[in-house]
């Protein structure tokens, strides 16, 4: 999972960068030019925890999500995404979406005040612009392709000529493509295109210390909001444990924004986690909700896959209470799931193979 973490300047990007990686770099701004940071961080998984406490073994992996801090992409601005930029954000699972809601006097807003769903709206033409500016050479394309002749398959560039149009139409209506409804075979058709405002998006609401979120709506799909008091979150992460709980009880933060925009994430990512484990290891795995059991033998490795015969299966908890693998096999509660099992969150999985 890797995630782009965008927004105008001044907004905190870095701060909420900071906050997520436990990361120390200087949150000054970078005077909008183009600039990407990434910091790969464990997933924290209680459930991975707890069956890594049960077996103690030699080692305990967690899933990982890889965040970038990009900066140069400057919604308040008109024009289209540089290349370089461009390329990066089209890499992006996802997006977050960092709104300034905190007053700074020495740090003015570029465009003059606090205004969340001014500075979200800003953002999301901005995409929207790239968007459309994308599809319409596509078009292009399209046209002297069907027109020329002699090249692909005439069907084929049909069904994209139907297809583009209908994208066209829903971003000249200001909409982004996330809110639209595609097929199996137009969303693989679309699969290495890139287009920003099909990514899911995480609007995350930067707060000063103490201050209450404002009323704001993001009615679209595959988005969500989250506020987080960013300067305090990225105080916390560097705090030892026990004085960090102390602080988050005194501010009335339940679990760390971390931990919330992970969830969050892997909720508008529509992924799930499943665990393998062994004296040697336990593992945490993500992929696609939906994903069956032949998958998830790929996601771990390619001769499990190639050699699959049988997955065996159990709820982690269900594994827990049993006492570990030894003893669910002895009662009898691991399942055997062939190659279409669908795989749920949470369980553990065992690979029969033969290669």
């Amino acid at each position: 999972m890797k995630l782009g973490i965008i927004g105008l300047p001044q907004s905190g990007k870095t701060t909420i960068f900071n906050a997520l990686t436990r990361g120390n770099r200087p949150v000054t701004t970078s005077g909008g030019r183009f600039d990407v940071h990434t910091a790969v961080v464990d997933v924290p998984d209680t459930r991975l925890d707890r069956l890594s406490a049960l077996i103690k073994p030699q080692k305990t992996i967690h899933a990982k999500v890889t965040y970038a801090d990009i900066a140069g992409l400057d919604g308040s601005k008109s024009g289209g995404i540089s290349g370089p930029l461009l390329n990066q954000l089209a890499q992006m699972d996802g997006f977050l979406h960092v709104v300034r809601c905190f007053e700074e006097p020495n740090v003015p807003h570029p465009m003059g005040s606090i205004d969340a769903e001014r500075d979200i709206a800003a953002m999301d033409a901005e995409l929207l612009l790239n968007d459309l500016i994308s599809i319409e050479r596509k078009q292009e394309r399209l046209t002297d392709e069907r027109r020329k002749g002699g090249g692909r398959d005439k069907v084929t560039i049909e069904r994209e000529v139907i297809l583009f149009e209908k994208l066209h139409a829903t971003l000249v209506t200001e909409t982004p493509l996330r809110d639209g409804t595609l097929s199996s075979e137009e969303e693989k058709s679309l699969s290495g295109f890139g287009l920003l405002s099909r990514k899911p998006l995480l609007i995350v609401l930067n707060l000063g210390e103490g201050q209450k979120p404002p009323d704001t709506a993001y009615p679209h799909r595959q988005s969500s909001i989250v506020a987080l008091q960013g300067k305090l979150e990225m105080d916390l992460v560097h705090l030892p444990p026990d004085e960090a709980e102390i602080f988050m009880a005194e501010y009335g933060i339940e679990e760390l924004g971390l931990n919330r925009v992970i969830r969050l994430s892997y909720d508008l990512l529509g992924l799930i986690s499943f665990f393998t484990m062994n004296q040697e290891e336990v593992h945490a795995w993500t992929m696609p909700r939906g994903a069956n059991a032949y998958e998830a033998a790929g996601a771990i490795h390619t001769d499990l896959q190639r050699g699959f015969i049988r997955a065996e299966v159990i709820p982690w908890d269900a594994l827990l209470a049993l006492g570990g693998l030894a003893e669910a096999r002895a009662k009898g509660k691991l399942r055997l799931e062939g190659r279409d099992y669908l795989v749920r969150d949470g369980e553990v999985i065992q690979i029969r193979f033969n290669v």
